[in-house]
């Protein structure tokens, strides 16, 4: 019964609390029919008591929202508090102003209101359209360029749940209009494009989304405000279309949101004759329109309301309340800001007594507001808590902005194939990156730097003169082989050019048909008419920080383009154009059934409950396991979460901080590499290759005893505390929140480095106290100067020589230094909260200061990876070095490095062994059953791989148990979780063999 009420009603998805319920969104055919006799008693019984314990006057203002606004002072609001105290207005509908401030403001209203508020909002792109300190989502127009509907529906759950938490129960979104008017000065990207399907189906999705969040969504502006070149904030708009085009294109987007169960529609002030020809009588007050045509013959039952009323298009012709009298006439529920609530219940009251309209339908529709306020949860006290309000207003905003950016970001044409760019320096290949409208630098600019160091920028504001042009045009042709335009700071509004200057066309235009360019258009996208000649555009919708990485992300290949113009640009760019594709398929591990190679998957469950067993006790909060035998996978699960706060989940294609597991997978690596090419020699000694370490007691330490850990140096250097203030603030000479051309290398979030400062670390390195009778002592110093080797032999950088030499030609996905500059934040496990140093929490920077401190590349910590990049690794080296045809390293060096190197410690070169007497240790380690022959290592942040040659198996466990206290959670290592499930691997082979 209740559910075939609240179809009716439209506000399916909404619960009697205001919680999202799961049900069919779809009318029965009897429900579409108009059965009105249907009602849920509880909301009846509700709205029957509240209705009872009114005034007349009292219920005709349940009809009323006032305006209503958190940033206009005292007096706006003793206004307020007036139309709620002595005119009992049913709602206020809030604009610009700040979260906490409306918060404490819709506290106090609801306080004084004898009836609970209905609470509204117009935030079309969530609440950051009208409230500081809150992330916007994007405009519609970046939304219609998805090609399908997960990420709409996303937006609209957000938006929902924005609402929620700021005591909102109506969000006057989204807009279903039709944009067929590339100069229409109002709607434009406010709609989701000009097709009628896809709006629909983006409105609905954003609808529904709404509504599964417990929020009323409002689709409008009926009957269609696309196509006009009026605004009617200032005037009455004119669509002269038939009745018929009406029907096949405006209307087919309400239709389908009502048949989606939308729980109110908003009614445009608009003048169209094919509905309803008698002069200045906009849509708004039209009983044609509202009426005949949305209520019986479209068949709504939900919540009418009108745009507001404060609007030129109905205020030019009526005030003093007379436009909330025709309104309700017209077949309104809800008469949205009108000139004066207590003028507007006084003319309702002239209306009725003059007979224009009974009480009865007065009454109606008052008990139709009413019920819809149960369902939103008014009838429950409302008391918004105001502490953590603006991060849980933004704690997911980003991540879905840079997901819908990274979907809908449009290469629009790539005629001369520029796209993609080399990812890297090529001295035949100079490219210049051009900022025009921009005069300062920005993400973009930053995120191509991040894939080509070697890229130059240049500025071109809107107040440069059309002199200036000829000049750089002639500097960027004679140095510069292609060009990267961003067209940026453009206007949403199609007046006066989009605010894009002569000069700055001029400029580009000469770039795009003088020297190989790409043009990346930041903003909307009708903007490109202006520049369809160009043979490679981008239209990236926003110019925002996480548009403009995706857009840099697509430049350089790291994203494959998957949006669509969702409007016409110009002739020979119509809407649907967009070339898509999917970036190529990486190295895949072939899978097998345990009991296909040996193993037991009844014993291999066993490892399920280990996982549980670390995620109860706060070992870690998540983590990935992998298992091979005979080269293909057994066994791969991801479980948990990211952080105990379990709001994102860890999955196959999460990324960790792999720690020290650097060590092997890239410093070893390739360190085994140049030994198979005679470029290095075990029994040279460090001064050998590193030059500036000669005449230092370090100069004459022999590689070998640098990979066995016996070399004599100290384990550890807290670099980080002489950068320090005594305060424990990081020190401004050497710290700058922003990279400059000193301040270069990344730190953490806000914090960069001055590069000069890395000679000093060093020089602390060849100062250190030397013992190399010590012994074995674990040291990361090592490594450190190996990275350095490595470097100096290869002419590339570590990670660019790790890069090229193993992880690109065996074709991993993850597998790499920096990854903040390739992936999206949230597939990167954050580890530690750090305290001290960097003060905040630590996600895609690595998690060991004195990495971080060298630029987040050094040869003993930096490297991240996924699960099934790492089994590509250890695949390969249990393979003999070979892998998908490939001799990457010979078998010789492999068995030789991974051997006992003394037998005084459990270490090969550079990599980590089973304890020698592991048979009479109470915790053997790695495994009780590993075998002599195992090797690989382990990470702080809470990770290991594995490789057992013996038994052919592979072992990859990655957790961020650091997570969020660093360091003092050493349950994971306590527990001995990672040992137990690599014996569980043994176990399962034995119980196959018994």
């Amino acid at each position: 019964m209740i559910r075939k009420y609240l179809l009716l009603l439209g506000l399916t998805g909404i619960s009697l609390t205001g919680q999202a319920i799961q049900g069919p969104q779809q009318p029965t055919q009897h429900e579409a029919a108009g059965d009105t006799t249907i009602h849920d008693a509880a909301a009846t019984r509700w709205a029957d008591s509240v209705f009872n314990s009114l005034t007349p006057e009292e219920r005709i203002a349940q009809l009323i929202i006032i305006r209503a606004h958190s940033n206009l002072g005292q007096e706006h609001v003793n206004q307020v508090v007036n139309d709620i105290r002595n005119n009992k207005v049913g709602g206020v509908c809030f604009f610009q102003g700040g979260p906490v401030r409306q918060a404490n403001l819709t506290n106090y209203y609801q306080a004084i209101s004898k009836v609970p508020l209905l609470v509204s909002i117009d935030g079309e792109w969530g609440l950051g359209m009208r409230l500081d300190s809150v992330i916007s989502l994007p405009r519609n127009l970046m939304l219609g360029a998805l090609q399908d509907t997960t990420l709409a529906r996303e937006a609209g759950r957000l938006m929902g749940e924005q609402c929620r938490r700021l005591g909102i129960h109506i969000d006057f979104a989204p807009d279903m209009d039709v944009n067929n008017n590339p100069n229409n000065p109002v709607i434009n990207d406010r709609s989701f494009g000009e097709d009628k399907y896809q709006v629909a189906r983006m409105g609905v999705a954003v609808i529904k989304g709404m509504q599964d969040a417990g929020i009323m969504a409002c689709a409008k502006h009926f009957p269609g405000h696309g196509d006009t070149d009026v605004d009617s904030h200032l005037d009455l708009p004119v669509i002269g279309k038939s009745r018929a085009q009406l029907d096949s294109l405006e209307l087919y987007p309400f239709r389908e949101a009502i048949a989606a169960g939308v729980g109110s529609i908003m009614v445009g002030h608009l003048y169209v004759p094919a509905i309803d020809k008698r002069p200045n009588t906009p849509t708004s007050i039209s009983y044609n329109a509202v009426t005949r045509l949305l209520k019986r013959e479209l068949g709504f039952k939900g919540l009418v309301v009108t745009d507001a009323l404060e609007m030129k298009g109905i205020a030019k012709y009526y005030d003093n309340g007379e436009e909330s009298l025709r309104s309700l006439l017209a077949g309104n529920d809800l008469m949205i800001l009108p000139s004066t609530a207590a003028g507007s219940v006084a003319a309702i009251m002239r209306g009725i007594q003059r007979g224009q309209i009974s009480w009865q339908e007065v009454n109606r529709r008052v008990k139709k507001v009413l019920v819809a306020k149960y369902h939103l949860g008014l009838h429950n006290p409302q008391v918004i808590d105001t502490s953590h309000l603006v991060a849980d207003l933004n704690a997911q905003t980003d991540t879905l902005r840079r997901q819908i950016a990274r979907q809908a970001i449009t290469l629009v044409k790539n005629d001369n194939r520029l796209i993609p760019f080399e990812p890297y320096t090529s001295r035949k290949k100079k490219l210049a990156v051009v900022a025009v409208g921009a005069d300062a630098g920005n993400a973009f600019l930053q995120a191509v730097k991040g894939h080509r160091e070697d890229v130059d920028t240049y500025f071109f504001t809107s107040r440069q003169s059309i002199q200036e042009v000829a000049p750089l045009v002639n500097r960027l042709q004679r140095d510069y082989k292609a060009v990267i335009i961003g067209l940026h700071d453009y206007s949403r509004r199609p007046a006066r050019s989009f605010g894009i200057t002569v000069a700055e066309k001029v400029l580009v235009r000469q770039l795009v048909q003088e020297m190989p360019s790409a043009l990346v258009a930041f903003g909307n996208p009708y903007a490109l008419q202006y520049f369809c000649e160009a043979p490679t555009i981008v239209a990236a919708y926003e110019d925002d920080s996480v548009t403009q990485r995706a857009a840099a992300d697509l430049l350089f290949g790291k994203l494959g383009p998957g949006g669509k113009l969702p409007v016409t640009v110009c002739p020979s760019l119509p809407s649907g154009t967009g070339i898509t594709y999917v970036l190529p398929t990486y190295a895949t591990l072939p899978k097998a059934e345990p009991e296909e190679v040996g193993m037991s998957s009844f014993v291999l469950t066993q490892i399920d409950g280990l996982a549980k067993e670390m995620m109860d006790n706060q070992a870690a909060p998540g983590c990935e396991i992998l298992a091979m035998k005979d080269g293909r996978v057994v066994y791969n699960k991801s479980f948990g979460y990211y952080s105990y706060n379990r709001w994102e989940e860890v999955t196959p294609g999460t990324i960790y901080d792999l720690a020290s597991v650097t060590k092997i997978c890239a410093t070893t690596l390739s360190v085994m590499r140049l030994y198979d090419e005679g470029k290095l020699r075990l029994d040279a000694t460090l001064g050998d290759y590193l030059p500036w370490m000669r005449g230092t007691d370090k100069a004459g330490l022999r590689i070998q005893d640098v990979l066995l850990h016996q070399a004599g140096l100290a384990p550890y250097i807290p670099f980080y505390k002489e950068t320090l203030y005594p305060n424990g603030f990081p020190d401004s000479s050497i710290y700058r929140s922003h990279a400059d051309s000193v301040h270069t290398l990344r730190v953490a979030e806000e914090l960069y480095m001055d590069s000069n400062y890395v000679k000093v670390m060093f020089q602390r390195m060849l100062d250190s106290k030397l013992n190399p009778r010590q012994g074995y002592v674990y040291s990361d110093m090592d490594f450190i100067f190996l990275g350095k080797i490595v470097e100096a032999l290869s002419g590339q950088t570590l990670d660019e020589y790790a890069r090229n030499t193993f992880y690109e030609p065996l074709g991993l996905a993850t597998t790499g230094f920096q990854p903040r500059k390739r992936f999206q934040l949230e597939r990167l496990a954050p580890t530690e909260f750090e305290h001290i140093f960097r003060r905040q929490l630590i996600r895609g920077d690595v998690h060991d200061p004195g990495a971080a401190m060298f630029g987040g590349v050094s040869g003993h910590a930096g490297l991240f990876s996924n699960a099934q990049d790492l089994g590509v690794i250890m695949q390969m080296l249990l393979n003999g070095g070979k892998y998908n045809g490939i001799q990457f390293i010979q078998p010789e060096t492999i068995r030789l490095f991974t051997s006992y190197g003394t037998r005084n410690s459990r270490r090969g070169l550079g990599f980590d062994k089973p304890e020698l007497d592991n048979s009479r240790r109470q915790h053997p380690y790695p495994a009780a059953s590993a075998s002599p022959l195992t090797f690989g290592h382990t990470g702080f942040t809470g990770t290991c791989v594995w490789v057992d040659p013996q038994y052919k198996l592979v072992f990859v466990f990655l957790s961020n148990r650091v997570c969020p206290d660093g360091g003092a959670n050493l349950k994971l290592s306590t527990m001995h979780i990672r040992e137990n499930i690599m014996e569980v691997l043994y176990k399962a082979m034995r119980a196959e063999s018994e």
